[in-house]
């Protein structure tokens, strides 16, 4: 069963929000009060948090999924609904957040950070929210809008000072528990270190903290061993501790051989931008294993040329402590001097939140091509939102969200875009709203004085002009004449007299 996991997928759903409520408060003597429908409650958001005391994602790996809780719908007598409770979620210090196509959103570096990975939907107004002056009984209500939903990918990387680096095998795990009071997993066979183990270290006033990342082989940059999934672990050290095995017995290896893969590896992996590359940090060198006879003979044997290339070497044994304690005051050296430099370093800026622009436009209209002309959608968080929010089986409300649309621009620019009356218009992208475009004169939604619920500028108006009116009178007056002169002909042919009842004035018989 897996101890250590640096690297998972999260599956969230933020809360809902809860509807707004339409009632009307009813006292005696005052069976229609006015309006006192609460508003819904917000959804609850997902927030990270980082913790020093979480050192590892094992708890997503076994439970993905996670939500909060929805809104309370709002009730009478001006009752809010409740509002969903916040998650938190604690996360290590050192893991990176990112969107489901491997944008980092956040870096959690710091113990305390927080971070709202899914944010609640917000809750509908109730009719008492939305009554004023001049509509005072609204028949509707708004919608509480659905919280965030998807994916988001935790990947781990340790923050150490130090990072024990090396060949499988070369006693890197045997070190950690010799500088530390960290007991990891020991073996005599390659590969036993399957996650990095982190020890805390203490020469004299200096405290610090040692990652043992699993051993690397020739290719694991590019994917080969386990190299690859555990190199990002090195990215936050401040300096590499190469641990070379003096008493391998494997043929065609040597210290100098290791130390040439090991530093082609770490050449050429890429490490975010902004940060040191790795070769370019304070590096130290360990030859382990020295308490074996052989391994002191090739220790002793390749000193000279690690010097020559400029690294400061030390002859180690992880079983006898032999040389440890010279290691740990040099490790503490390079740490001192690492935070020094940080601490020196300008602060970083600071994050400045600017308002949003007043001339800034609330939505975009893009024209699409389609099968039976132009298609004209309307992207912008207002509409979007506000087009989620209605209750389409209300015609007040869509009255209510005409005139939103209305108030800021949305037919000025419909009419600029080349849209006419029967356009298609789309409100949201894909699988949005559709409809086709009626555009009103004026907004007159306040001053209606129809029943509740209803909108007569969604009932077709069917009483016909001046101009039909006098086209009927016509052709009910030529229908008239033509009887009149259907009869005479009648009777003309003796078809019927004047003895069955029809009156005939005078000057009407024929001569």
């Amino acid at each position: 069963m897996a101890t250590f996991v640096d690297h998972v997928t999260l599956h969230l759903r933020a809360g809902n929000g809860g509807n707004g409520c339409v009632s009307v408060k009813r006292e005696k003597f005052k069976p229609l009060a006015g309006p006192d429908g609460g508003n819904g409650g917000h959804g609850g958001d997902i927030v990270l948090v980082s913790d020093t005391g979480v050192t590892t994602l094992l708890g997503f790996h076994r439970a993905p999924h996670r939500s909060s809780e929805n809104g309370g719908f709002g009730m009478g007598d001006h009752r809010s609904g409740t509002n969903g409770e916040l998650l938190e979620l604690t996360v290590p210090v050192g893991t990176v957040v990112k969107s489901e196509d491997g944008t980092e959103l956040i870096d959690m570096v710091e113990p305390g950070m927080r971070f709202v990975a899914a944010e609640g939907g917000i809750g509908g107004l109730g009719n008492a929210a939305l009554s004023s002056t001049k509509r005072k009984a609204p028949g509707f209500a708004l919608l509480g809008t659905p919280g965030w939903q998807g994916d988001v990918l935790l990947e781990l990387k340790v923050v150490a000072d130090i990072a024990l680096v090396g060949y499988p095998s070369a006693g890197k795990s045997s070190l950690v528990a010799a500088l530390s009071a960290a007991k990891p997993k020991i073996a005599d066979y390659p590969f036993t270190t399957l996650h990095p183990n982190l020890g805390v270290v203490e020469s004299g006033s200096t405290r610090y903290t040692i990652a043992d990342v699993p051993g690397l082989i020739e290719g694991a940059s590019e994917g080969k061993g386990l190299g690859l999934e555990f190199l990002r672990h090195v990215e936050r050290c401040s300096a590499l501790l190469h641990v070379l095995d003096c008493a391998t017995l494997d043929p065609g290896r040597d210290p100098l051989t290791d130390l040439d893969v090991i530093l082609a590896e770490l050449e050429a992996y890429p490490v975010p931008e902004g940060q040191l590359p790795l070769l370019e940090r304070p590096q130290l060198i360990a030859l382990n294993k020295v308490d074996v006879p052989d391994g002191r003979e090739l220790a002793d044997f390749v000193t000279p040329e690690l010097e020559k290339r400029g690294y400061k070497v030390f002859e180690i044994s992880a079983v006898s402590h032999e040389g440890l304690r010279n290691l740990s005051f040099a490790l503490a050296e390079i740490v001192e001097t690492s935070r020094a430099e940080i601490a020196a370093r300008p602060a970083p800026p600071r994050l400045v939140m600017r308002p949003r622009a007043v001339n800034e436009k609330p939505f975009v209209i893009r024209v699409e091509g389609g099968t039976y002309g132009n298609v004209y959608r309307i992207l912008g968080q207002k509409p979007e939102r506000w087009v989620v929010q209605t209750d389409f089986n209300n015609e007040e409300a869509v009255g209510y969200l005409a005139d939103r649309l209305n108030t800021i621009g949305v037919e000025d620019a419909l009419f600029k875009a080349g849209a006419q009356a029967g356009s298609t218009v789309v409100i949201g992208p894909e699988g949005g709203i559709v409809f086709d475009w009626e555009p009103t004169l004026t907004s007159t939604a306040e001053l209606m004085t129809s029943a509740r619920g209803t909108d007569p500028r969604l009932i077709k108006n069917d009483r016909p002009t001046r101009n039909q009116r006098r086209e009927e009178y016509f052709e009910r007056m030529d229908a008239k004449a033509e009887a009149r002169a259907e009869l005479q002909r009648e009777r003309a042919a003796g078809i019927w007299t004047d003895d069955e009842g029809f009156l005939v004035k005078e000057g009407d018989d024929e001569a």
